[in-house]
């Protein structure tokens, strides 16, 4: 199956074309504006299925708008009858087609023009009024809010709100590229003229510019968002996608001592904390218990022993761990326990704990094994 791509290297055609050939469509023939014209004649005669997502949206002179939107879909569908080739159609248009703005007309007449050819050919057509879409490698400071916010706050640029209570119809471009495959298969969500994105979130500019911010903190204080809301981890996925590429990494608070380690990795309020441990060749670390707390923990190097005792009994129970084997423990409250490295190199254990290190309630009670 051939399939012609237009808007090839722009946002939403990278992430198309990345997408289909993940999932195993390899014959793409992508144009764009830089493309020899002459290759549209090849590929409008050899297509099978055509996404025709080129478009203008910032452009030097307002004429501009129905040269792209409108002037180029006319040369497409001439060409796609020249050789009649009666592939189906789909078309990214834009919500400001309901507008009376020079870019909302140009895109209102290229829709038009394709449900023209499609009454006078029978082609299949597919029409997507789609609003804001955001994501990775949308470009910043062009005509996305949310890329420029996501870019500006990574860089430590300022930003401008000019109405913070201003709502939003977003889209994300998995969510888009998701159905675009789907229409592609034939399993399109049309209801009309139009066809549209499932998933639609509704959010004000302030509460992207705080979730942003937010995002930023977050690596500064070791925690991560909740995610189970879909729009706030979509979100923070594009946002890292604008991370200056020297600043992937940043640094933790190793606690030091004669002993080895411990370092706070993640910290959530709802799901708990993840440190790791260090300890040295011989080395005995806890002895302790808690009340409520319960801790997870996996040695991914080293080899070692745990060791419970239930503080009302004499029993002492031990569990002997290793990095050669991937078993995770689970501390119940009140059971004392401790870790003992065994073995001449240094033991390594990732530590869950079902909440945050709170040091004005530690609960955490001292009592050797």
């Amino acid at each position: 199956m051939k399939i012609l791509v237009t808007g090839a290297k722009g946002f939403i055609g990278k992430n198309l074309i990345t997408e289909l050939r993940n999932r195993g469509y390899a014959d793409i023939l992508e144009y764009d504006k830089d493309t020899d014209l002459s290759l549209l004649d090849e590929y409008c005669k050899e297509a099978d299925f055509v996404f025709h997502l080129a478009g203008v949206n910032r452009p030097q002179e307002q004429s501009e708008y129905m040269e792209g939107n409108f002037g180029f879909t006319s040369t497409l569908l001439n060409t796609l009858k020249k050789y009649r080739n009666t592939c189906p159609v789909l078309m990214s248009s834009s919500i400001q087609a309901e507008l009376d703005n020079p870019y909302g007309k140009s895109k209102k007449a290229g829709e038009d023009l394709l449900f023209a050819y499609s009454k006078e050919t029978g082609v299949k057509v597919l029409v997507y009024r789609l609003p804001n879409v955001f994501g990775k490698w949308c470009r910043p400071n062009y005509n996305s809010a949310v890329a420029t916010f996501c870019y500006n706050i990574a860089h430590n640029l300022p930003i401008t709100v000019n109405d913070p209570t201003f709502v939003m119809n977003l889209v994300h471009i998995d969510d888009v590229v998701e159905e675009l495959i789907s229409a592609l298969q034939g399993e399109e969500n049309c209801a009309g003229q139009f066809c549209e994105i499932s998933a639609v979130y509704r959010i004000s500019l302030g509460e992207i510019v705080d979730l942003i911010y937010l995002f930023k903190n977050s690596r500064e204080e070791r925690t991560v968002p909740d995610m189970k809301d879909s729009f706030t981890k979509k979100l923070y996925s594009t946002y890292l996608s604008y991370l200056p590429e020297d600043q992937f990494s940043y640094s933790l608070k190793m606690n030091l001592d004669s002993r080895g380690s411990f370092t706070e990795f993640i910290k959530t309020v709802d799901r708990g904390q993840v440190s790791i441990n260090i300890s040295k060749p011989g080395v005995t670390k806890g002895n302790h218990w808690h009340q409520t707390k319960t801790e997870k923990f996996l040695v991914v190097s080293g080899k070692g022993v745990i060791r419970f005792r239930k503080i009302d009994s004499d029993k002492v129970i031990e569990y002997h761990v290793s990095g050669e084997k991937m078993e995770v423990l689970d501390i119940p409250p009140g059971y004392t326990h401790n870790i003992e490295n065994l073995g001449d190199t240094d033991m390594v254990t990732i530590m869950w704990a079902n909440e945050p290190f709170n040091p004005e309630k530690p609960d955490t009670y001292y009592l050797e094994v």
